[in-house]
């Protein structure tokens, strides 16, 4: 069943007004915060390159009080350990039983903060809850809930002591993208309320995660035209083919365009995905889905770049296909 328009019109005003309570916590980042909501309601996961004291965790928290859902915060260190993520077992004497104790992934926002600072096998614990929304544990499975959203950091600039992430992981995150520091009239209602040191904690909630479930669901329905589905596999096709990139878009990726441009075509309050759609969000799900060529980045190629050269080449649809 696709989504009516009746229904699109809701879910527009009701994103904008999302984005409006979460840009009270996160001053004059409006664009960011339109990523971040439509990746939690495309049901994937945000990865932010940024320096630290950009925002990153008043936006999980932000999110999660808006959506009136959990938040945890896991601070990756070199120590850490998988089982400090996922949750461990615990022998409970009383009952005589092992009791599984829930680790800090199991909340509706997760902010793993300098993910890049833990041994890539605490990275990998959060391979399958990322993947699957589920944990597994001594072979029971331990589902995450839903809404549920890894909002993963790393700093682009200090690389000391840090594992790069394998591709395979960076293949999970739907988006990437950074908030950036703040332009100077926010910076000055930023420091004009420096007494409250946390905006998101007096945010009021404006719908419940069970919503936020609904409006994902009602957003997956948004109608793809077969001329857009055809757009989206030439792009990615092209990202392989082009001179500068070692590693193109996988099928994953052009699936997770898909999804979220679905999303992104609710939120302007239409029943149907748009070339613009696609466009708009082409560099925040593919950049970082892109292995370049060392020759050519020693030139000063970028994913950035490579991606508007594939955008100008790949002509998009003018008309819809018609059913034969």
């Amino acid at each position: 069943m696709t989504i009516t328009t009746d229904q699109a019109a809701w879910f527009a005003d009701t994103f904008e007004k999302l984005v409006a309570n979460v840009g009270q916590a996160v001053l004059g980042k409006a664009d960011v915060v339109r990523l971040a909501l439509a990746c939690m309601l495309a049901e994937g996961h945000l990865l932010l390159e940024d320096a630290p004291g950009t925002g990153k965790t008043s936006l999980a928290r932000a999110i999660a009080a808006t959506v009136q859902g959990s938040h945890n915060r896991i601070q990756f260190t070199p120590d850490l350990l998988p089982s400090d993520v996922t949750g461990v077992n615990i022998w409970d004497q009383r009952k005589g039983d092992w009791d599984f104790r829930k680790g800090p992934v199991f909340a509706s926002i997760v902010l793993a903060d300098e993910i890049n600072r833990a041994s890539p096998k605490t990275q990998s614990a959060l391979l399958e809850v990322m993947e699957e929304s589920q944990v597994t544990v001594d072979g029971i499975a331990y589902g995450a809930g839903r809404p549920f959203m890894v909002i993963a950091t790393q700093n682009p600039i200090e690389q000391a002591g840090t594992y790069r992430l394998p591709e395979a992981q960076l293949d999970r995150f739907l988006m990437r993208t950074s908030i950036g520091y703040p332009d100077r009239a926010s910076s000055i209602k930023i420091l004009l309320g420096a007494a409250e040191r946390d905006r998101s904690a007096h945010l009021p909630a404006l719908i419940t995660t069970s919503a936020v479930a609904d409006m994902a669901d009602l957003a997956a329905t948004v109608h793809v035209d077969a001329s857009i589905a055809d757009y989206i596999s030439a792009l990615a096709e092209q990202t392989r083919h082009a001179q500068q990139t070692r590693l193109g878009v996988s099928v994953r990726g052009a699936l997770a365009l898909t999804r979220v441009t679905k999303v992104w075509a609710a939120a302007h309050g239409r029943t149907y995905v748009l070339p613009d759609d696609v466009k708009d969000l082409i560099a925040p799900v593919w950049t970082h889905r892109l292995i370049l060529d060392p020759e050519a980045e020693f030139a000063g190629a970028t994913a950035q770049s490579v991606l508007q050269v594939v955008a100008a080449d790949v002509a998009a649809p003018q008309e819809r296909v018609r059913a034969s």
